[in-house]
This record gives C-alpha cells, sequence and structure tokens, in this order.
C-alpha cells in the first residue's frame, strides 16, 4: 500500500512535537520520472522526504522551501522544493549514481554525496527570502538536516529518513520523522528522549510493516499513521507517549508550463533568442524536476522575440 501523509503529534508532557511522513508513493513517482538507481532512489527519497516535511512546517500554503545538497561525490547536486500547502519536488543530478554498500549493507549516501554544502532557502513572500548554509555533516541527509536546524535556526531538533527499495528497484517503504524540542520541556522527557533516540526503530521499516500486511488494505491512511506513530515510541514510556493531532496531505507535484518556460526564455534577452533563431531555428528545454519537455518552433521564438523587444532592446542588441 503506498501513499503520502504526515502526521503530527505532541508527547504527553508537552515536550516535544513529532511530525511522521510516509512518503512511499511521493519516493516512487519521483523514482519512476528520474529513473534513479538503486542508490539514487534512497538519496534523492531521503531528501525530498526531508523538504517534504520541512514545508510542512511552514505556516503558510505558498511558504516555498528549498533543500540543497551540493558535494564533490559522483550524485554532485540533490535539489527539492516544498511548498506550504504539501507539494514537493526534487531531482538528483546524477540519477545513475552507483557506488558498493557500506560494511554494514546500507546504501552509501554519504559516499555518493561527498563532502559539500546543505543550503536552505525559506521564501516567505517577503523582499528578501531566508537562506542558511552549512558544511554537510555526513552527506547522509538525515544528518545534515539536523545540523542545519541546530546550526541555522538554533533549533534543537532530531530528524532520521528512511527509504526501503526493493529488489526490482522499486520502492517499499518511505518516510522520516521530525522531533523538535518545545519551550521549557521537562527534564525528564528529555532524558526519555535521548534514550528513545539511541534506540530509535527504523521508520522505513515500521512503515513497510504497517503497510505490507493484508490488514492494512481495509485501514484508512490516518488509522495506519497513528498506528506507525504509535508503534515507534512504543518504548518511551506511558509519561511520554505521543499523541496525534493533525494529518495533513504531501504530494509530487511540478508546476511548470509553457508559459513558466517562456518566461524563462525571455529572461534570456532579446540578442539571445534571436541568436538561437538564426543558429537552431528551434529550441526545446526540459524541466529538470519533472522530465517534460517543452518545444518551440521558429514561430514561437519569433513572437518571443517580438515581446522581448518590446519590453526592452537591450543597448548590445542594436
Amino acid at each position: 500500500m503506498k501513499f503520502n501523509k504526515v502526521i503530527t503529534g505532541i508527547d504527553k508532557s508537552k515536550s516535544f512535537r513529532v511530525y511522521l511522513a510516509v512518503s512511499t508513493k511521493l519516493v516512487q513517482d519521483a523514482k519512476d520520472v528520474h529513473q534513479t538507481s538503486p542508490l539514487a532512489t534512497h538519496a534523492l527519497g531521503r531528501a525530498i522526504t526531508g523538504a517534504a516535511l520541512m514545508g510542512r512546517l511552514m505556516k503558510s500554503d505558498s511558504d516555498r522551501l528549498t533543500v540543497q545538497f551540493k558535494g564533490d561525490g559522483p550524485a554532485a547536486e540533490i535539489l527539492c522544493t516544498a511548498y506550504g500547502n504539501g507539494d514537493v519536488k526534487g531531482y538528483i543530478a546524477n540519477p545513475d549514481v552507483d557506488l558498493p554498500a557500506k560494511p554494514d549493507g546500507k546504501p552509501d549516501v554519504g559516499g555518493a554525496m561527498g563532502i559539500g554544502t546543505l543550503m536552505v532557502i525559506k521564501d516567505f513572500g517577503l523582499k528578501e527570502p531566508y537562506m542558511g548554509r552549512i558544511d554537510l555533516v555526513s552527506g547522509e541527509i538525515a544528518e545534515d538536516l539536523t545540523a542545519y536546524y541546530f546550526i541555522s535556526e538554533q533549533q534543537e531538533s532530531s530528524i532520521a529518513l528512511g527509504v526501503k527499495v526493493g529488489t526490482d528497484g522499486n520502492v517499499i517503504a518511505a518516510g522520516g520523522i521530525v522531533i523538535q524540542m518545545l519551550p521549557d520541556p521537562v527534564p525528564e522527557a528529555v532524558d526519555a528522549l535521548e534514550a528513545w533516540i539511541a534506540k530509535m526503530p527504523s521508520i522505513s521499516e515500521l512503515i513497510s510493516e504497517a503497510t505490507a500486511t493484508e490488514a492494512s488494505d481495509s485501514w484508512t491512511e490516518e488509522a495506519i499513521m497513528k498506528s506507525i506513530l504509535e508503534s515507534a515510541f512504543a518504548g518511551i514510556g506511558a509519561d511520554y507517549a505521543v499523541h496525534p493531532l493533525e494529518y495533513m496531505d504531501i504530494q509530487w507535484n511540478c508546476e511548470c508550463s509553457v508559459e513558466r518556460i517562456e518566461e524563462v526564455l525571455l529572461s534570456l534577452g532579446a540578442k539571445e533568442i534571436k541568436k538561437i533563431i538564426d543558429e537552431d531555428g528551434v529550441a526545446e528545454l526540459v524541466c529538470q524536476f519533472c522530465e517534460t519537455r517543452y518545444h518551440f518552433e521558429k514561430d514561437d521564438l519569433e513572437g518571443l522575440l517580438a515581446e522581448a523587444l518590446n519590453n526592452k532592446i537591450p543597448k548590445d542588441f542594436i
């Protein structure tokens, strides 16, 4: 059973808040769009799940978040964009990346990313967006996002992300969890949470177990989410049990369109558009997020050239 959903919760002592995502369908959609190798599916899947969770932490549906992982490893770059309404998209520069597994058998996402930086841009519709940048801690995605919150936003958070890929390359389960401390936490709750984090169960395994049974087919998505949340925190103790507050949707969605691509061409300026007409006569642009191809014939380009000239004639064009 593949679906996308985020459940938020709070512990009984009101010391910490939890955001838990099931993103199996979202990661499968990303895998299908970019035809990613198993390792690339793990890397992009973790990043896009993390971005989706961070997007859901924003207040307005129109708020936009961009997360860029850039390193000197063979994956090179992962870029994800998420909105407050749950829409998310992403791509990996090298969808064919492949490396041997680590000694513990886990995929070497850190090796794929290498040494580099994590940049987070938050656009709240103000004059200037907020931007934070840190060096990658490990390239394993979740550890880097945890470090980002602590270093750039001074927010004590713990993040876990997981993707389970089958032998056929398809996504069996994917999800993530963000835990953030609330003001004036109960000291005993902090101790209990730290002990729980040290032995935190695998989020992808919990999701796989909850969605693979025949019984789950008759459950609602909300019931499955609640079951996963309860299973995840089963060992933390009754005094700090996490109770659900809200359910939210997340989904793959790229808002590219002919009009947006035309804006890209217009941003090149009249001189560059005329050069394309003279040298090629046609243009084809591909959206890096959804792989949609946009083809422009000579007549289309001449129309854009006329629009560019009407808007402003560059001094170097005449």
